[in-house]
C-alpha cells in the first residue's frame, strides 16, 4: 500500500470509528476500531484511558442524548496519524454529569480536535481537546463569564 491509499485509509477508520460509536452508538465499535492496548492520552470527563473508557464516554453520551452526533469538519492524514477537527451535538433526554435532563428542551453542543494514531488496521492512540468548559457552561455546572 503506498502512502496515499494509508492515510485514506486511516482516515476512513477513523471516520467509521466516530460514525459508528459516537453518531450510531454502538459500543462495540470499540472492539472493531480499536486496538487491544488503545491509550487514551487526554481522557474526556474522568473516563479512563483505555478501551472500556472509550466505551464508557460513548455509552454516557448516548444515554443523556439519544440523537447524539458527530459532524467532523475536517479529517487530515500524515503518517499514521489522523486529526480530527468536530463539532458533536444532541439533545438532553437524561442525567448527566449529575444534571437531570430539563423539563424543557436543551441541546448540548461539544467542539474538539482529536488526533489519533492508527497502527495495522486499528485506532492505537488518542490525544484530544474538548471544549469541557463549553459543556459544562451548557449545563449549568459552571457560569458563564460576566
Amino acid at each position: 500500500m503506498n502512502t496515499s491509499e494509508t492515510t485514506t485509509s486511516n482516515k476512513d477508520i477513523v471516520r467509521a470509528f466516530i460514525d459508528a460509536l459516537f453518531t450510531r452508538g454502538d459500543l462495540g465499535a470499540v472492539d472493531d476500531y480499536l486496538a487491544e492496548d488503545f491509550v487514551n492520552h487526554n481522557p474526556p470527563f474522568g473516563t479512563p484511558g483505555d478501551r472500556e473508557g472509550m466505551r464508557s464516554a460513548g455509552a454516557l453520551f448516548r444515554s443523556a442524548f439519544p440523537d447524539w452526533h458527530s459532524e467532523p469538519h475536517r479529517l487530515i492524514a500524515e503518517g499514521d496519524l489522523v486529526v480530527e477537527h468536530f463539532t458533536a451535538s444532541g439533545t438532553q433526554r437524561g442525567e448527566v454529569l449529575g444534571v437531570p435532563a430539563p423539563a424543557g428542551r436543551r441541546t448540548l453542543t461539544l467542539h474538539g480536535i482529536n488526533i489519533f494514531r492508527v497502527r495495522e488496521g486499528r485506532i492505537a492512540e488518542q490525544w484530544c481537546r474538548l471544549d469541557e468548559l463549553g459543556v459544562l457552561r451548557q449545563l449549568g455546572l459552571v457560569p458563564a463569564p460576566a
